[in-house]
């Protein structure tokens, strides 16, 4: 063999190397992602919870103050059952939601 054909195998062999290295690091690094994935989903999915009740509070209060200079006890009986059916909707979701979540991390 020449001095070429032994410079071209070493070539090959250490490109080869260092690309099985990438290869092994990034899928560690993918598997490192994966792992937190639930983790970081969690405290989104926690963030998203806080801002949902906060608005519903907040729409509550709004429909409220709406309801007191309203005149009509009707429509304040009506506009209220709705939004304090919404609530309700939206606590379920959560609840559900949570035990999914839960479920999925044990």
């Amino acid at each position: 063999m020449t001095n070429s054909d032994y410079l071209l195998k070493a070539a090959i062999k250490k490109v080869t190397e260092k690309l099985n290295e990438i290869v092994v690091e990034k899928i560690e690094e993918a598997t490192n992602i994966a792992q937190d994935a639930p983790e970081i989903i969690k405290k989104e999915f926690d963030s998203l919870k806080e801002a949902i009740i906060e608005e519903a509070a907040r729409m509550e209060k709004k429909e409220s103050k709406n309801i007191n200079t309203d005149t009509s006890e009707s429509n304040q009986d009506s506009n209220l059952s709705e939004v304090l059916k919404e609530i309700e909707e939206i606590k379920e979701k959560i609840k559900q939601f949570n035990m999914k979540m839960n479920s999925t991390n044990k």
